[in-house]
């Protein structure tokens, strides 16, 4: 089962594959001999979207939980904000209202497996760095690295693949007010926190 999903806050699975692209990266979660088990990691999305490549440290315990065709629930997160029902002009008609959470997010459900392979992890590294270094003025490369020095650093790292089996996304931002009111929620959060100023953004207006 996965996370639910008003069909007013569904988003379509081109939009679910932008939510991880623009989080970049995402929370790891899988159950290990001890019980559940996280890690927080950047993400690479292959072109056909039927893979998702990343890496950890050697010294962060996650991988050993990993077995053959361990499942994983990847989830990410790209926006998050309280919504007061004091942000709502229709509440002084309709006094009925009650404090709520805007969010968008996606989570990606796969098999992961563990690649230890230096050729493996040292193009992971080369993909995930160019991906965030893209249009960067200067761009750091991977292989302007001394290569001894490249080279410990990948042992230093385990890489891991994840097989895509299903997406599923949710932005639940004010759809479900009034025009008023969601003009009035992207106003009070744009003038607060970072995160908050984060959400206004991402509330598009209605037509």
């Amino acid at each position: 089962m996965g996370v639910y999903v008003p069909p007013k806050h569904a988003v379509e699975v081109g939009e679910a594959w932008r939510i991880v692209k623009d989080a970049g990266a995402g929370m790891l979660v899988i159950v290990g001999p001890e019980g559940l088990t996280s890690t927080f990691v950047p993400v690479v999305v292959s072109d056909d979207r039927t893979t998702i490549r990343s890496h950890l440290a050697r010294a962060n315990s996650w991988w050993k939980s990993v077995g053959e065709g361990t499942e994983v629930l990847a989830l990410f997160l790209t926006a998050s904000a309280y919504v007061s029902p004091t942000y709502y002009p229709s509440r002084l008609e309709n006094p009925g209202v009650v404090p709520t959470w805007n969010y968008v997010a996606a989570e990606v459900r796969g098999r992961v497996t563990l690649h230890d392979q230096p050729e493996w992890k040292h193009e992971q590294v080369r993909a995930v760095t160019s991906q965030f270094e893209r249009d960067r003025d200067p761009e750091w490369r991977v292989d302007d690295l001394d290569s001894q020095y490249r080279d410990q650093r990948l042992k230093a790292i385990v890489g891991l693949e994840i097989a895509v089996a299903s997406i599923e996304g949710k932005a639940k931002m004010s759809q479900n007010r009034p025009d008023v009111d969601q003009a009035s929620v992207r106003e009070h959060l744009a003038a607060r926190s970072l995160a908050e100023q984060n959400a206004a953004r991402q509330m598009e207006p209605r037509d």
